[in-house]
C-alpha cells in the first residue's frame, strides 16, 4: 500500500508541480504574447503536421495567436480557479462540519438542513444562472463556485468529528479542561487530514472541469483570456478540419485532472489511518 501510495504521489505530484511551475513562469517560457494576433498566420498546424511554422511549435488559432503560449497561460487559469474555489469552499464546509459533528443538537440539525438543501441544487445549472446574472469574470466564477461546492467538505468533516469526539483522547482533554477551540482545531481537525485530502483533490479536479465547462459555454473566463475550456470552444468550428485545436487543450485538461487525482490517492494512502 505504501509503495503504491508513493508511486501515485510521485507521479501525480510531479506532474502537478511541473504544470504549476509552467504557470508561474509563463512570462519567461511562453515564446509569444498569448494575446498577439496575426491574421496572416491563422490556423497554422503544429510541428508534426505539414505546413507548420517553426516559430509556432504548436501552431496558431483562428486569430493567429500562438497556441503553445495560450496553453501555458491557460494553466494559470485552471490552477488558479481550482485552488481558489477549493480554498473558499473548504473554509466554509470544514467550519460547518466541525460545528455540526462536534456539538450536535440544534447546531447539527440546522447545518444538516443546509447540507441537504445544497445537495438538492444542481451545481451546473445554479452556476450557469449565477454567472449569467452576475456577469462572466474570473472573480465571479471563483466566488460562485466557492459558495456552491462546500457540501462535500461539510459532510466529511461532520462525520469525522462525530467519530472523533467520542475517542478517549478527546474525553481526556475535556477532563483536564481543554478549551473547545483547542479540541476542534488542534486535535480533531488534524486527525481529519486523510479524508479532507481526498475531498480536496477531488474538488480541485472537479472545479477545473467545471471552469472549463463554463468557459466552453461562454459563462466562465471571458475572451481573449487564455482558458483551456475557452480554447476548446473556439476550436469547435474547425473540429473536422483542424481537430488539434480541441485535442491539445483537451489533453492538457485530462493530464492535469488525472495528476491531481493521483496526487490525492498517494497522499491518502500515505497519511490514512494514523491518528495524531
Amino acid at each position: 500500500m505504501a509503495v503504491r501510495g508513493r508511486g501515485a504521489l510521485i507521479a501525480g505530484g510531479g506532474v502537478v508541480v511541473l504544470i504549476a511551475l509552467v504557470a508561474l513562469l509563463a512570462p519567461l517560457i511562453a515564446p509569444h504574447d498569448p494575446y498577439a494576433q496575426d491574421l496572416t498566420r491563422r490556423v497554422l498546424p503544429p510541428f508534426w503536421m505539414p505546413g507548420t511554422d517553426p516559430a509556432h511549435w504548436l501552431g496558431t488559432d483562428h486569430l493567429g495567436r500562438d497556441y503553445l503560449s495560450r496553453l501555458i497561460y491557460g494553466a494559470r487559469i485552471s490552477l488558479g480557479v481550482g485552488f481558489g474555489v477549493v480554498a473558499v469552499s473548504a473554509v466554509i464546509g470544514v467550519s460547518l462540519g466541525l460545528i455540526a459533528g462536534y456539538f450536535g443538537g440544534l447546531a447539527d440539525m440546522a447545518i444538516s438542513f443546509l447540507i441537504t438543501t445544497r445537495l438538492s441544487l444542481p451545481i451546473v445549472l445554479v452556476a450557469l444562472a449565477a454567472v449569467a446574472f452576475a456577469g462572466a469574470s474570473l472573480t465571479t466564477l471563483i466566488t460562485v463556485l466557492g459558495l456552491l461546492l462546500w457540501d462535500r467538505f461539510a459532510v466529511v468533516s461532520r462525520a469525522a468529528a462525530q467519530s472523533l469526539r467520542s475517542r478517549d483522547f478527546i474525553k481526556g482533554l475535556r477532563a483536564i479542561g481543554a478549551g473547545q477551540a483547542r479540541i476542534l482545531f488542534l486535535e480533531i481537525l488534524p486527525n481529519m487530514r486523510s479524508s479532507l485530502i481526498v475531498v480536496l483533490t477531488l474538488e480541485v479536479a472537479n472545479v477545473i472541469l467545471l471552469e472549463a465547462a463554463l468557459s466552453f459555454l461562454g459563462l466562465g473566463v471571458r475572451a481573449p483570456t487564455p482558458s483551456w475550456g475557452l480554447m476548446i470552444s473556439e476550436g469547435r468550428d474547425n473540429i473536422l478540419f483542424d481537430p488539434w485545436l480541441i485535442a491539445l487543450p483537451g489533453a492538457a485538461l485530462c493530464v492535469l485532472v488525472l495528476a491531481v487525482n493521483l496526487l490525492g490517492d498517494g497522499l491518502r494512502d500515505i497519511t490514512g489511518g494514523r491518528l495524531k
